[in-house]
Protein backbone atom coordinates (compact mmCIF):
# COMPACT_ATOMS: atom_id res chain seq x y z
CA UNK A 1 0.00 0.00 0.00
CA UNK A 2 1.73 3.14 -0.98
CA UNK A 3 0.69 6.89 -0.81
CA UNK A 4 2.67 8.91 -3.38
CA UNK A 5 1.67 13.27 -2.82
CA UNK A 6 2.09 14.87 -5.96
CA UNK A 7 0.42 18.31 -6.43
CA UNK A 8 -0.79 21.10 -3.34
CA UNK A 9 2.18 20.12 -1.62
CA UNK A 10 3.70 22.72 0.45
CA UNK A 11 1.23 24.91 -2.32
CA UNK A 12 -2.52 25.52 -2.03
CA UNK A 13 -3.74 24.69 -5.53
CA UNK A 14 -3.16 21.66 -7.95
CA UNK A 15 -4.73 18.75 -5.83
CA UNK A 16 -3.53 15.13 -6.71
CA UNK A 17 -2.10 12.41 -4.63
CA UNK A 18 -1.82 8.77 -5.66
CA UNK A 19 -2.48 5.28 -4.25
CA UNK A 20 -1.53 2.11 -5.17
CA UNK A 21 -3.02 -0.85 -3.13
CA UNK A 22 -5.10 -3.82 -3.78
CA UNK A 23 -3.21 -4.20 -7.50
CA UNK A 24 -5.15 -0.63 -8.52
CA UNK A 25 -3.61 2.72 -9.33
CA UNK A 26 -5.94 5.90 -7.56
CA UNK A 27 -5.63 9.54 -7.64
CA UNK A 28 -7.91 11.33 -5.16
CA UNK A 29 -8.22 14.57 -7.20
CA UNK A 30 -6.46 15.56 -10.21
CA UNK A 31 -6.17 19.66 -10.20
CA UNK A 32 -5.00 22.55 -11.83
CA UNK A 33 -1.98 24.66 -10.43
CA UNK A 34 -3.52 28.37 -10.06
CA UNK A 35 -1.89 31.32 -9.48
CA UNK A 36 1.96 31.52 -8.54
CA UNK A 37 3.62 27.91 -8.67
CA UNK A 38 6.87 27.69 -5.65
CA UNK A 39 7.56 23.97 -6.25
CA UNK A 40 8.17 21.58 -9.42
CA UNK A 41 5.38 19.33 -8.93
CA UNK A 42 6.68 15.55 -10.05
CA UNK A 43 4.29 13.94 -12.73
CA UNK A 44 1.88 11.04 -12.14
CA UNK A 45 4.60 8.73 -12.48
CA UNK A 46 2.28 6.01 -14.21
CA UNK A 47 0.56 6.65 -17.56
CA UNK A 48 -2.73 8.13 -17.56
CA UNK A 49 -4.23 4.65 -18.91
CA UNK A 50 -2.96 2.94 -16.15
CA UNK A 51 -5.22 4.83 -13.61
CA UNK A 52 -8.16 2.90 -12.40
CA UNK A 53 -9.73 5.15 -10.56
CA UNK A 54 -10.37 8.73 -9.69
CA UNK A 55 -12.11 9.73 -5.93
CA UNK A 56 -12.85 13.37 -6.80
CA UNK A 57 -13.59 15.72 -3.30
CA UNK A 58 -15.35 18.62 -4.94
CA UNK A 59 -15.83 20.72 -8.14
CA UNK A 60 -13.10 23.54 -7.79
CA UNK A 61 -10.97 23.43 -10.49
CA UNK A 62 -7.52 23.19 -8.45
CA UNK A 63 -8.93 19.85 -7.46
CA UNK A 64 -10.69 18.76 -10.47
CA UNK A 65 -9.12 20.72 -13.50
CA UNK A 66 -6.85 18.33 -14.64
CA UNK A 67 -8.96 15.65 -15.38
CA UNK A 68 -9.69 16.43 -19.22
CA UNK A 69 -5.86 16.00 -19.60
CA UNK A 70 -5.98 12.62 -17.66
CA UNK A 71 -8.64 11.60 -20.21
CA UNK A 72 -6.60 13.12 -23.61
CA UNK A 73 -3.46 10.95 -22.06
CA UNK A 74 -5.58 8.08 -22.09
CA UNK A 75 -7.46 7.70 -18.88
CA UNK A 76 -10.64 5.91 -19.20
CA UNK A 77 -11.27 4.65 -15.66
CA UNK A 78 -14.15 6.25 -13.46
CA UNK A 79 -14.31 8.98 -11.58
CA UNK A 80 -16.22 9.08 -7.87
CA UNK A 81 -18.00 11.76 -6.70
CA UNK A 82 -20.80 13.37 -5.38
CA UNK A 83 -23.76 13.69 -7.55
CA UNK A 84 -23.80 17.45 -7.19
CA UNK A 85 -19.93 17.35 -7.43
CA UNK A 86 -20.95 15.85 -11.09
CA UNK A 87 -23.86 18.22 -11.88
CA UNK A 88 -20.80 20.84 -11.23
CA UNK A 89 -17.78 19.55 -12.98
CA UNK A 90 -20.27 19.30 -15.96
CA UNK A 91 -20.37 22.80 -16.64
CA UNK A 92 -16.75 23.98 -15.03
CA UNK A 93 -14.12 21.50 -16.89
CA UNK A 94 -16.11 22.55 -20.15
CA UNK A 95 -15.77 26.18 -19.16
CA UNK A 96 -12.10 25.56 -18.62
CA UNK A 97 -11.77 24.10 -22.28
CA UNK A 98 -13.15 26.78 -23.81
CA UNK A 99 -10.91 28.96 -21.51
CA UNK A 100 -7.72 26.94 -22.55
CA UNK A 101 -8.69 26.97 -26.41
CA UNK A 102 -9.59 30.86 -26.19
CA UNK A 103 -6.54 31.53 -25.01
CA UNK A 104 -4.37 28.96 -27.66
CA UNK A 105 -6.35 30.88 -30.23
CA UNK A 106 -5.51 34.19 -29.16
CA UNK A 107 -1.80 33.08 -28.67
CA UNK A 108 -1.73 31.41 -32.13
CA UNK A 109 -2.53 35.07 -33.76
CA UNK A 110 0.43 36.29 -32.22
CA UNK A 111 2.49 33.53 -32.88
CA UNK A 112 1.62 33.10 -36.73
CA UNK A 113 2.37 36.69 -37.26
CA UNK A 114 5.80 36.15 -35.40
CA UNK A 115 6.90 33.07 -37.07
CA UNK A 116 6.13 30.62 -33.94
CA UNK A 117 4.96 27.59 -33.14
CA UNK A 118 1.94 26.97 -33.00
CA UNK A 119 0.63 26.72 -29.23
CA UNK A 120 -1.76 24.02 -28.30
CA UNK A 121 -4.25 24.04 -25.76
CA UNK A 122 -3.88 21.73 -22.52
CA UNK A 123 -6.98 19.91 -23.34
CA UNK A 124 -10.26 20.72 -25.66
CA UNK A 125 -13.72 20.81 -25.19
CA UNK A 126 -13.77 16.82 -26.60
CA UNK A 127 -11.52 15.87 -23.63
CA UNK A 128 -13.59 17.86 -20.81
CA UNK A 129 -16.68 15.89 -22.27
CA UNK A 130 -14.68 12.63 -22.49
CA UNK A 131 -13.91 13.11 -19.05
CA UNK A 132 -17.49 13.94 -17.93
CA UNK A 133 -18.50 11.06 -19.27
CA UNK A 134 -16.42 8.65 -16.66
CA UNK A 135 -17.97 10.28 -13.62
CA UNK A 136 -20.26 7.38 -11.35
CA UNK A 137 -22.17 9.61 -8.80
CA UNK A 138 -22.66 8.41 -5.21
CA UNK A 139 -25.08 9.40 -2.59
CA UNK A 140 -23.39 10.80 0.67
CA UNK A 141 -22.92 8.71 3.96
CA UNK A 142 -22.79 5.50 1.90
CA UNK A 143 -20.16 2.84 1.92
CA UNK A 144 -19.65 2.12 -1.59
CA UNK A 145 -17.76 -0.90 -2.69
CA UNK A 146 -15.40 -0.41 -5.50
CA UNK A 147 -13.87 -3.80 -5.75
CA UNK A 148 -13.26 -6.54 -2.71
CA UNK A 149 -10.81 -4.94 -0.96
CA UNK A 150 -11.56 -1.32 -1.78
CA UNK A 151 -14.68 0.75 -0.49
CA UNK A 152 -15.20 4.63 -0.17
CA UNK A 153 -17.77 6.97 1.83
CA UNK A 154 -18.12 10.48 1.00
CA UNK A 155 -19.13 12.81 4.12
CA UNK A 156 -20.27 16.39 3.45
CA UNK A 157 -17.84 19.01 4.72
CA UNK A 158 -20.01 22.16 3.97
CA UNK A 159 -16.93 23.50 1.46
CA UNK A 160 -18.85 23.90 -1.65
CA UNK A 161 -22.10 22.36 -2.95
CA UNK A 162 -21.30 18.72 -3.11
CA UNK A 163 -17.94 19.01 -1.19
CA UNK A 164 -16.78 16.07 0.56
CA UNK A 165 -14.35 14.24 2.69
CA UNK A 166 -13.31 11.02 1.59
CA UNK A 167 -12.38 7.47 3.62
CA UNK A 168 -11.25 4.74 1.96
CA UNK A 169 -10.53 1.31 2.98
CA UNK A 170 -7.89 -0.92 1.87
CA UNK A 171 -7.67 -4.42 2.43
CA UNK A 172 -4.24 -6.30 1.27
CA UNK A 173 -4.32 -10.10 2.69
CA UNK A 174 -4.51 -9.55 6.33
CA UNK A 175 -3.63 -6.25 6.29
CA UNK A 176 -5.90 -3.21 6.38
CA UNK A 177 -5.89 0.72 6.08
CA UNK A 178 -8.21 3.24 6.68
CA UNK A 179 -7.60 6.68 5.02
CA UNK A 180 -9.29 9.85 5.27
CA UNK A 181 -8.91 12.83 2.44
CA UNK A 182 -10.24 16.31 3.79
CA UNK A 183 -11.03 17.54 0.76
CA UNK A 184 -11.32 21.21 1.56
CA UNK A 185 -13.33 21.94 4.82
CA UNK A 186 -16.37 24.27 4.67
CA UNK A 187 -16.61 27.29 7.38
CA UNK A 188 -18.78 26.63 9.95
CA UNK A 189 -22.40 28.75 10.09
CA UNK A 190 -22.27 29.69 6.34
CA UNK A 191 -25.52 30.64 4.39
CA UNK A 192 -26.54 27.75 2.20
CA UNK A 193 -24.52 24.51 2.92
CA UNK A 194 -24.52 22.17 5.97
CA UNK A 195 -21.93 22.15 8.36
CA UNK A 196 -18.67 20.37 7.97
CA UNK A 197 -19.25 16.73 9.15
CA UNK A 198 -16.91 15.07 11.61
CA UNK A 199 -15.46 11.24 11.08
CA UNK A 200 -14.85 8.93 13.26
CA UNK A 201 -12.10 7.18 12.52
CA UNK A 202 -8.84 7.10 10.18
CA UNK A 203 -5.58 5.32 10.07
CA UNK A 204 -3.83 8.07 8.19
CA UNK A 205 -5.66 11.60 7.43
CA UNK A 206 -4.41 13.54 4.97
CA UNK A 207 -5.58 17.43 5.25
CA UNK A 208 -5.65 20.58 4.07
CA UNK A 209 -4.11 23.92 5.58
CA UNK A 210 -5.28 26.88 3.93
CA UNK A 211 -6.71 28.76 6.52
CA UNK A 212 -4.03 26.75 9.15
CA UNK A 213 -2.40 29.71 10.50
CA UNK A 214 -4.92 32.55 10.91
CA UNK A 215 -8.41 32.74 12.31
CA UNK A 216 -11.59 34.23 10.83
CA UNK A 217 -12.09 36.38 13.92
CA UNK A 218 -15.56 37.12 15.20
CA UNK A 219 -18.11 36.12 12.95
CA UNK A 220 -19.67 39.52 11.39
CA UNK A 221 -22.81 40.44 10.92
CA UNK A 222 -22.83 40.13 7.09
CA UNK A 223 -25.82 41.79 5.83
CA UNK A 224 -25.25 44.61 8.08
CA UNK A 225 -21.23 45.06 6.80
CA UNK A 226 -22.91 44.46 3.23
CA UNK A 227 -25.54 47.18 3.92
CA UNK A 228 -23.14 49.38 4.90
CA UNK A 229 -21.33 49.45 2.00
CA UNK A 230 -23.73 48.88 -0.38
CA UNK A 231 -25.83 52.42 1.03
CA UNK A 232 -22.76 54.09 1.25
CA UNK A 233 -21.25 53.54 -2.50
CA UNK A 234 -25.10 54.44 -3.86
CA UNK A 235 -24.86 57.50 -2.33
CA UNK A 236 -21.99 58.23 -3.73
CA UNK A 237 -23.30 57.74 -7.29
CA UNK A 238 -20.68 54.65 -7.80
CA UNK A 239 -20.98 50.83 -8.10
CA UNK A 240 -20.15 48.06 -5.85
CA UNK A 241 -18.02 45.62 -7.87
CA UNK A 242 -17.47 42.12 -6.35
CA UNK A 243 -14.78 39.63 -8.05
CA UNK A 244 -16.40 36.34 -6.82
CA UNK A 245 -16.07 32.69 -7.38
CA UNK A 246 -18.81 31.99 -9.63
CA UNK A 247 -19.70 28.60 -7.72
CA UNK A 248 -20.63 28.76 -4.17
CA UNK A 249 -19.38 32.09 -3.26
CA UNK A 250 -21.51 34.26 -6.24
CA UNK A 251 -24.35 32.04 -4.36
CA UNK A 252 -24.06 33.34 -0.94
CA UNK A 253 -23.87 37.05 -1.92
CA UNK A 254 -27.11 36.13 -4.04
CA UNK A 255 -28.47 35.16 -0.84
CA UNK A 256 -27.16 38.38 1.28
CA UNK A 257 -28.43 40.22 -1.24
CA UNK A 258 -32.11 38.59 -1.31
CA UNK A 259 -32.74 39.56 2.31
CA UNK A 260 -31.25 42.78 2.14
CA UNK A 261 -33.88 43.82 -0.37
CA UNK A 262 -36.48 41.86 1.22
CA UNK A 263 -36.00 43.56 4.31
CA UNK A 264 -35.67 46.83 2.35
CA UNK A 265 -32.33 48.05 3.95
CA UNK A 266 -31.24 50.12 1.29
CA UNK A 267 -32.75 53.65 1.38
CA UNK A 268 -33.54 55.85 -1.42
CA UNK A 269 -32.16 53.24 -3.86
CA UNK A 270 -34.25 49.86 -2.79
CA UNK A 271 -34.66 48.77 -6.32
CA UNK A 272 -31.06 48.59 -7.24
CA UNK A 273 -30.07 46.40 -9.80
CA UNK A 274 -27.80 43.20 -9.32
CA UNK A 275 -25.83 41.90 -12.14
CA UNK A 276 -24.50 38.49 -12.71
CA UNK A 277 -21.82 38.58 -15.16
CA UNK A 278 -20.35 35.04 -15.80
CA UNK A 279 -22.27 32.59 -17.58
CA UNK A 280 -20.81 29.85 -15.57
CA UNK A 281 -22.31 31.70 -11.75
CA UNK A 282 -25.61 31.38 -14.00
CA UNK A 283 -25.16 27.54 -15.02
CA UNK A 284 -23.88 27.14 -11.58
CA UNK A 285 -26.93 29.06 -9.59
CA UNK A 286 -29.28 26.23 -11.84
CA UNK A 287 -26.70 23.00 -10.68
CA UNK A 288 -27.40 24.99 -6.28
CA UNK A 289 -31.30 24.74 -7.08
CA UNK A 290 -31.27 21.27 -8.80
CA UNK A 291 -29.53 19.59 -5.37
CA UNK A 292 -30.86 21.87 -3.13
CA UNK A 293 -32.45 19.00 -1.05
CA UNK A 294 -29.31 16.80 -0.75
CA UNK A 295 -26.80 20.19 0.21
CA UNK A 296 -28.91 23.01 1.72
CA UNK A 297 -29.27 23.32 5.29
CA UNK A 298 -32.16 23.01 7.62
CA UNK A 299 -32.55 27.23 7.40
CA UNK A 300 -32.55 27.45 3.68
CA UNK A 301 -34.92 24.26 2.74
CA UNK A 302 -37.09 25.92 5.10
CA UNK A 303 -37.16 29.32 3.35
CA UNK A 304 -37.83 26.56 -0.11
CA UNK A 305 -40.54 25.03 1.12
CA UNK A 306 -41.95 28.06 1.86
CA UNK A 307 -42.33 28.66 -1.38
CA UNK A 308 -39.09 31.64 -1.51
CA UNK A 309 -36.18 31.04 -3.53
CA UNK A 310 -32.74 32.01 -1.50
CA UNK A 311 -30.90 32.97 -4.36
CA UNK A 312 -33.41 35.24 -6.46
CA UNK A 313 -34.90 38.28 -6.32
CA UNK A 314 -36.15 41.45 -8.21
CA UNK A 315 -33.39 43.44 -9.73
CA UNK A 316 -31.64 40.30 -10.67
CA UNK A 317 -29.67 40.90 -13.82
CA UNK A 318 -28.45 37.72 -15.62
CA UNK A 319 -25.93 38.54 -18.19
CA UNK A 320 -24.64 35.35 -20.26
CA UNK A 321 -23.49 37.19 -23.81
CA UNK A 322 -20.41 39.58 -24.25
CA UNK A 323 -22.63 42.45 -25.58
CA UNK A 324 -24.86 41.83 -22.12
CA UNK A 325 -21.36 42.38 -20.50
CA UNK A 326 -20.54 45.24 -21.87
CA UNK A 327 -23.90 46.50 -21.86
CA UNK A 328 -23.78 46.59 -17.80
CA UNK A 329 -20.98 49.49 -17.93
CA UNK A 330 -23.45 51.80 -20.19
CA UNK A 331 -25.72 51.75 -17.44
CA UNK A 332 -25.12 55.23 -15.78
CA UNK A 333 -27.11 53.80 -11.87
CA UNK A 334 -25.80 52.56 -9.51
CA UNK A 335 -25.65 48.71 -9.33
CA UNK A 336 -23.79 45.80 -7.74
CA UNK A 337 -21.90 43.71 -10.09
CA UNK A 338 -21.21 40.37 -9.44
CA UNK A 339 -18.04 38.95 -12.22
CA UNK A 340 -15.43 36.31 -11.75
CA UNK A 341 -12.91 35.36 -11.35
CA UNK A 342 -12.74 35.63 -7.61
CA UNK A 343 -8.99 36.92 -7.49
CA UNK A 344 -9.16 39.00 -10.66
CA UNK A 345 -6.95 36.61 -12.37
CA UNK A 346 -9.29 36.17 -15.72
CA UNK A 347 -12.18 37.09 -16.92
CA UNK A 348 -15.08 39.19 -17.69
CA UNK A 349 -14.60 40.92 -13.61
CA UNK A 350 -11.38 42.75 -15.41
CA UNK A 351 -13.23 44.80 -17.85
CA UNK A 352 -15.34 45.75 -14.76
CA UNK A 353 -12.61 46.83 -12.71
CA UNK A 354 -10.91 48.74 -15.93
CA UNK A 355 -13.92 50.62 -15.89
CA UNK A 356 -14.91 51.05 -12.23
CA UNK A 357 -10.74 51.05 -10.26
CA UNK A 358 -10.11 54.60 -11.16
CA UNK A 359 -13.28 56.25 -10.00
CA UNK A 360 -13.49 57.24 -6.03
CA UNK A 361 -17.11 56.98 -5.95
CA UNK A 362 -17.08 53.18 -6.78
CA UNK A 363 -16.20 50.34 -4.52
CA UNK A 364 -14.53 47.33 -5.33
CA UNK A 365 -15.42 44.29 -2.54
CA UNK A 366 -13.41 41.57 -2.08
CA UNK A 367 -15.23 38.38 -0.51
CA UNK A 368 -13.07 35.34 -0.78
CA UNK A 369 -9.06 34.74 -0.30
CA UNK A 370 -6.68 36.26 -2.33
CA UNK A 371 -3.87 33.99 -3.36
CA UNK A 372 -0.33 35.30 -2.86
CA UNK A 373 0.78 36.74 -6.84
CA UNK A 374 -2.67 37.76 -7.96
CA UNK A 375 -4.13 40.95 -9.18
CA UNK A 376 -7.01 40.32 -6.10
CA UNK A 377 -4.06 40.30 -3.04
CA UNK A 378 -2.30 42.91 -4.95
CA UNK A 379 -5.60 45.32 -4.84
CA UNK A 380 -6.37 44.10 -1.09
CA UNK A 381 -2.47 45.05 -0.08
CA UNK A 382 -3.15 48.37 -1.00
CA UNK A 383 -1.71 48.50 -4.84
CA UNK A 384 -2.15 51.83 -5.69
CA UNK A 385 -1.80 51.02 -10.03
CA UNK A 386 -2.44 47.92 -11.52
CA UNK A 387 -2.32 46.94 -15.30
CA UNK A 388 -5.14 45.80 -17.12
CA UNK A 389 -5.28 44.89 -20.69
CA UNK A 390 -1.81 46.36 -20.95
CA UNK A 391 -2.32 50.03 -19.59
CA UNK A 392 -2.16 51.52 -16.48
CA UNK A 393 -4.57 51.93 -14.01
CA UNK A 394 -4.87 54.16 -11.07
CA UNK A 395 -6.76 52.71 -8.52
CA UNK A 396 -8.96 55.72 -6.79
CA UNK A 397 -11.85 52.96 -5.76
CA UNK A 398 -12.36 51.76 -2.65
CA UNK A 399 -11.25 48.45 -2.27
CA UNK A 400 -12.93 46.48 0.98
CA UNK A 401 -12.82 43.27 2.26
CA UNK A 402 -16.12 42.03 3.87
CA UNK A 403 -14.08 39.87 6.79
CA UNK A 404 -15.37 36.23 7.63
CA UNK A 405 -16.60 35.63 3.91
CA UNK A 406 -14.55 32.53 3.60
CA UNK A 407 -15.60 29.00 2.04
CA UNK A 408 -12.57 27.34 4.05
CA UNK A 409 -12.20 26.56 7.65
CA UNK A 410 -10.12 28.31 10.12
CA UNK A 411 -7.16 27.24 12.05
CA UNK A 412 -9.11 26.45 14.73
CA UNK A 413 -12.17 25.55 12.34
CA UNK A 414 -9.44 22.88 11.25
CA UNK A 415 -8.53 21.58 14.24
CA UNK A 416 -11.86 20.89 15.40
CA UNK A 417 -12.67 19.13 12.46
CA UNK A 418 -9.84 16.78 12.87
CA UNK A 419 -10.45 16.25 16.94
CA UNK A 420 -13.78 14.99 15.89
CA UNK A 421 -11.98 11.53 15.36
CA UNK A 422 -12.36 9.71 18.99
CA UNK A 423 -8.86 8.10 18.68
CA UNK A 424 -5.78 9.39 16.91
CA UNK A 425 -4.51 8.30 13.44
CA UNK A 426 -1.27 6.89 12.50
CA UNK A 427 -0.24 9.94 10.91
CA UNK A 428 -1.50 13.34 9.83
CA UNK A 429 -0.37 14.48 6.07
CA UNK A 430 -0.88 18.21 5.87
CA UNK A 431 -1.39 19.78 2.05
CA UNK A 432 -3.06 22.18 0.47
CA UNK A 433 -1.33 25.27 2.11
CA UNK A 434 0.93 28.02 1.59
CA UNK A 435 4.81 26.85 2.31
CA UNK A 436 5.46 27.76 5.79
CA UNK A 437 1.32 27.36 6.66
CA UNK A 438 1.51 23.61 5.76
CA UNK A 439 4.87 23.13 8.04
CA UNK A 440 2.94 25.50 11.28
CA UNK A 441 0.16 24.22 10.91
CA UNK A 442 1.77 20.44 11.01
CA UNK A 443 4.36 21.91 14.30
CA UNK A 444 0.75 23.02 15.84
CA UNK A 445 -1.06 19.90 15.76
CA UNK A 446 2.43 17.39 16.93
CA UNK A 447 3.14 20.03 19.74
CA UNK A 448 -0.10 21.08 21.08
CA UNK A 449 -2.28 18.10 20.57
CA UNK A 450 0.00 15.49 20.28
CA UNK A 451 -0.13 14.44 16.12
CA UNK A 452 1.90 13.04 14.46
CA UNK A 453 2.68 14.93 11.68
CA UNK A 454 4.27 15.35 8.04
CA UNK A 455 4.09 18.11 5.81
CA UNK A 456 4.95 16.05 2.25
CA UNK A 457 6.93 17.32 -0.66
CA UNK A 458 5.94 16.70 -4.47
CA UNK A 459 6.78 12.97 -4.86
CA UNK A 460 6.98 11.97 -1.43
CA UNK A 461 5.99 8.04 -0.90
CA UNK A 462 4.92 6.28 2.30
CA UNK A 463 4.13 2.58 2.88
CA UNK A 464 1.01 2.61 4.49
CA UNK A 465 1.12 -0.83 6.13
CA UNK A 466 4.28 0.26 7.99
CA UNK A 467 4.06 4.08 8.53
CA UNK A 468 7.14 4.53 7.05
CA UNK A 469 8.11 7.19 3.95
CA UNK A 470 10.08 5.34 1.00
CA UNK A 471 10.70 8.65 -1.28
CA UNK A 472 11.72 12.05 -0.19
CA UNK A 473 10.04 14.49 -2.13
CA UNK A 474 11.63 17.07 -3.85
CA UNK A 475 11.86 20.98 -2.48
CA UNK A 476 13.49 22.12 -6.15
CA UNK A 477 11.71 25.68 -6.79
CA UNK A 478 10.70 26.96 -10.39
CA UNK A 479 13.05 28.55 -11.36
CA UNK A 480 11.22 30.77 -14.06
CA UNK A 481 7.47 31.95 -12.68
CA UNK A 482 5.32 32.53 -15.82
CA UNK A 483 1.81 34.27 -15.63
CA UNK A 484 0.53 31.87 -18.50
CA UNK A 485 0.80 28.47 -18.04
CA UNK A 486 2.85 26.15 -20.44
CA UNK A 487 0.77 24.22 -22.84
CA UNK A 488 2.16 21.51 -24.66
CA UNK A 489 3.36 21.41 -27.98
CA UNK A 490 2.30 18.97 -30.77
CA UNK A 491 4.89 16.96 -30.58
CA UNK A 492 4.24 16.22 -26.60
CA UNK A 493 0.82 15.42 -27.75
CA UNK A 494 1.96 13.15 -30.07
CA UNK A 495 4.26 11.02 -27.63
CA UNK A 496 1.22 10.64 -25.20
CA UNK A 497 -0.28 9.38 -27.79
CA UNK A 498 2.29 6.81 -27.97
CA UNK A 499 2.34 5.97 -24.85
CA UNK A 500 -1.27 5.08 -24.52
CA UNK A 501 -0.79 3.19 -27.64
CA UNK A 502 1.58 1.41 -25.49
CA UNK A 503 -0.79 1.13 -22.83
CA UNK A 504 -3.15 -0.71 -24.31
CA UNK A 505 -0.92 -3.11 -26.34
CA UNK A 506 0.24 -4.44 -22.68
CA UNK A 507 -3.37 -4.54 -21.79
CA UNK A 508 -4.27 -6.88 -24.56
CA UNK A 509 -2.25 -9.84 -23.47
CA UNK A 510 -4.56 -12.69 -23.25
CA UNK A 511 -6.69 -11.70 -25.91
CA UNK A 512 -7.76 -14.47 -28.39
CA UNK A 513 -5.30 -14.28 -31.56
CA UNK A 514 -7.53 -13.67 -33.85
CA UNK A 515 -8.41 -10.30 -32.06
CA UNK A 516 -4.45 -9.74 -31.29
CA UNK A 517 -3.80 -10.35 -35.42
CA UNK A 518 -6.56 -7.57 -35.85
CA UNK A 519 -4.60 -5.06 -33.95
CA UNK A 520 -1.18 -5.84 -35.14
CA UNK A 521 -2.34 -4.84 -38.59
CA UNK A 522 -4.03 -1.72 -37.35
CA UNK A 523 -1.25 -0.36 -36.16
CA UNK A 524 1.41 -1.79 -38.99
CA UNK A 525 -1.41 0.07 -41.59
CA UNK A 526 -0.65 3.36 -39.75
CA UNK A 527 3.25 2.78 -39.58
CA UNK A 528 2.71 2.31 -43.29
CA UNK A 529 0.94 5.44 -43.77
CA UNK A 530 3.28 7.45 -41.48
CA UNK A 531 6.25 5.76 -43.47
CA UNK A 532 5.24 7.05 -46.84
Amino acid sequence: MKLTFLGAAHEVTGSCHMLEACGRVMLVDCGMEQGPDIYENQEIPVDAAQIDYVFLTHAHIDHSGLLPLLYKRGFRGTIFTTYATWDLCDIMLRDSAHIQMFEAEWRNRKAKRAGKPEYVPLYTIEDADGAVKLFCGCPYGERIQITEEINIRFTDVGHLLGSSCIEIWLKEGREEVKLLFSGDVGNVHQPILKDPHTVDMADYVIMESTYGDRSHGERPDYIAALTQILQETFDRGGNVVIPSFAVGRTQEMLYFLREIKSKGLISGHGSFKVYVDSPLAVQATTVFNKNMYECFDEETLAMVNAGVNPISFPGLRLSITSDESKAINFDEEPKVIISASGMCEAGRIRHHLKHNLWRPECTVLFVGYQAVGTLGRALVEGAKEVKLFGEPVEVQARVKTLAGISGHADKQGLIDWLEGLRTKPRRVFIVHGEDHVCDSFADCLRSEYGYSTVAPYSGESWDLASNVRIAEGSRERVLKKTKARQASTVYDRLVECGKRLMSLIEKSKGLANKDLAKFADQIQALCDKWEK
